[in-house]
């Protein structure tokens, strides 16, 4: 019974300590002892070339961190050991750790190296031209099987229509600023920026508590080696988290019609940000706003595949549907060891009770938002981390990198807890007592 408490007192006390420095040092350090193993031992060559530049990256950080804690002990007052150094030294860990990698890669690739660059990025460029030269993102079945039986995988567009967007200027100029992934980092960096400036309207991110809580959230989306590897060398993943994590923010400063929005780009650009706009629905209709949450959440990816849908119907559903169901030509080469690929593989029917399996947690957290909706943000961001967690664990094909979701997404909920305040009294206002949700914190 005291166990959830007791683990929610022991984290914070972890993530306080030392001003919250002890836990940047430590994030700092493991994750370049993580780049500096990737750089030696992976298999992919993105990957490898990440880690030799993000271990310096990350191991500088360290000693910022390092030194900040040597100087905090000499004097505890001082601004350069305050979140406002903090925040800035995360700032150069992003640019060591993900940009910089990435903008190199880039270079080296317009330079003619081909193998600086995970598949996904030629897949979202290659889409971004079809785009343009047909109307449609996405091959026809017998399209993709007129390709050489090498090149099928790469015909597939396995991602929502607005992902070619990533892939237009491309499509335009060859050059390395065109590089889908530069345009992934913009906009999850906008997106990033946009889900701060919001909760500004409740905390102030620069100082107290409140302020170190928006910063572990950033980091979690920023500088944790899954996000800051997968933006350096493939990077699609990225803006769809970031647009999740400012739908929820906008939910914590009170803004339902601005939630669906920004849950909606998501949606429109891969079918991870759907389990999140299902939530955020049930989260509006507690706030007898559910049909402007629903407005955006389900219009604009509507909106994205409906161009698609006219042009041809069928290389919609071969890409959106078929594939990712293991149903196309060729199969993903997602396969993770989690224990959906696990039994998916090692069982007789093993495809089935791993699909059954995901099927009855769906089941379990559709009857939880039934029997006990989020009427919080940080509700809302705790059904979707432990969700789409689950999801990822119980999944078939599957990929390591996709945790970067559920582990976003749970540090995020920490960032929106400071909120509770003043929304309270505005949903008392609206009818709803927010003091009736188990996730908000007792004065």
């Amino acid at each position: 019974m005291t166990a959830a408490p007791t683990t929610r007192r022991g984290w914070r006390a972890l993530d306080s300590a030392a001003g919250g420095l002890a836990l940047d040092l430590g994030l700092y350090a493991v994750s370049a002892a993580f780049a500096a193993i990737t750089a030696a031992t992976s298999t992919l060559v993105p990957h490898r070339a990440w880690g030799g530049i993000a271990a310096v990256g990350y191991l500088l950080a360290a000693l910022v961190a390092a030194g900040q804690l040597l100087l905090r002990r000499r004097d505890p007052g001082s601004s350069l050991t305050g979140l406002r150094a903090r925040w800035a030294v995360t700032g150069f860990a992003w640019f060591a750790t993900a940009l910089l990698p990435l903008a190199w890669q880039s270079v080296e690739r317009a330079d003619g190296r081909s193998d600086r660059a995970q598949e996904e990025v030629l897949v979202v460029e290659e889409s971004g031209r079809r785009l343009v030269d047909t109307g449609t993102p996405y091959l026809g079945h017998d399209a993709i099987a007129a390709l050489p039986p090498g090149e099928q995988l790469l015909g597939y567009t396995p991602y929502q229509p607005g992902m070619a967007l990533f892939g237009l200027p491309r499509a335009a100029v060859d050059a390395w600023w065109t590089d889908a992934r530069v345009w992934f980092a913009v906009g999850t960096a906008l997106a990033l920026a946009l889900a701060v400036r919001s909760l500004s309207r409740v905390v102030r991110p620069a100082s107290g508590r409140a302020g170190s809580a928006v910063l572990r959230g950033v980091q979690a989306a920023t500088v944790l080696p899954v996000c800051a590897l997968t933006l350096a060398t493939g990077g699609d993943d990225l803006p769809v988290l970031a647009l999740c994590l400012l739908a929820l923010a906008l939910a914590a400063a009170g803004r339902p019609g601005r939630v669906g929005i920004a849950v909606g780009l998501a949606g429109a650009l891969k079918l991870f940000a759907w389990p999140v706009a299902l939530v955020l629905i049930v989260w509006g209709m507690t706030r007898r706003a559910g049909l402007r949450v629903t407005a955006g959440a389900l219009g604009l990816p509507a909106a994205a595949l409906l161009p698609a849908l006219l042009v041809d119907r069928d290389a919609l559903v071969e890409n959106v549907l078929r594939f990712p169901l293991g149903h196309g030509l060729v199969t993903s080469p997602a396969q993770s060891p989690f224990p959906g690929h696990l039994i998916a593989t090692a069982l007789p029917a093993g495809r089935a009770v791993a699909a059954a399996l995901l099927l009855a947690a769906g089941l379990a957290i559709a009857v939880r938002l039934a029997r006990r909706p989020p009427r919080t943000a940080v509700a809302a961001a705790l059904v979707c981390g432990y969700g789409l967690l689950a999801a990822i664990l119980l999944m078939p094909s599957t990929r390591f990198g996709y945790l970067l979701y559920p582990i976003a997404l749970l540090v995020w909920a920490a960032a929106l807890r400071p909120g509770f305040a003043e929304l309270a009294g505005e949903g008392r206002r609206h009818g709803v007592d927010l003091r009736h949700d188990h996730h908000l914190p007792r004065p």
